[in-house]
């Protein structure tokens, strides 16, 4: 059984949807979060996240950013991270809006999209990375926005090692959300 679950999650995986729409422009940019290091500040996932998110800003995707995010694996906001991350960056306050209530990808969604309502919002690049990718674009294929997502590079340090581990948890995770989080977490308006 658990054979069969978790050969699902990799078919899901290769099959899920990067994107429902093929705007080039967008009303925001979500860059979804990953966590800070122990001193608070961005390890290489979060600081690739939002580098790539400036530069698709600077590049006029979009002009503003939802940086989502809380304090989900330390005492640390992952929102107010990327922010500061951001600004330091160049991107103007008034250009960034924070979601610090959510402590996995499934309520960076949900909690990202209640942003996107309350401003009339309709369409959104999220910004993520590569291995993450797909389970995004499962949970981001449920709501009702227009999105793509855009990977950021990796900053880490590569190795075969590494690499096939954050595969492996994507692929766990993945078969969470397929089997349990999809039908019992739902996204309140």
């Amino acid at each position: 059984m658990l054979l069969a679950v978790l050969g699902w999650s990799v078919i899901a995986r290769q099959r899920a949807p990067l994107e429902n729409t093929t705007q080039t422009r967008f009303d925001a940019i979500i860059v979804l979060g990953a966590p800070a290091d122990r001193d608070g500040n961005p390890k290489p996932m979060q600081l690739s996240r939002v580098t790539e998110a400036v530069q698709e800003y600077k590049r006029g995707v979009a002009s503003r950013l939802i940086l989502s995010g809380g304090a989900a694996h330390n005492r640390f906001v992952e929102a107010q991270v990327m922010a500061r991350t951001a600004e330091a960056q160049g991107i103007p306050r008034s250009a960034i809006l924070e979601e610090p209530a959510s402590l996995d990808t499934l309520q960076n969604a949900c909690y990202s999209d209640r942003i996107m309502k309350a401003h009339g919002w309709g369409s959104a690049e999220i910004v993520t990375s590569e291995p993450h990718a797909p389970r995004s674009g499962l949970i981001f294929s449920r709501l009702p926005l227009k999105w793509s997502i855009h990977t950021a590079p990796s900053l880490a340090p590569r190795s075969s090692a590494y690499e096939s581990l954050v595969k492996t948890v994507e692929v766990v995770k993945t078969a969470r959300y397929l089997v349990w989080a999809r039908w019992t977490e739902h996204c309140e308006p």
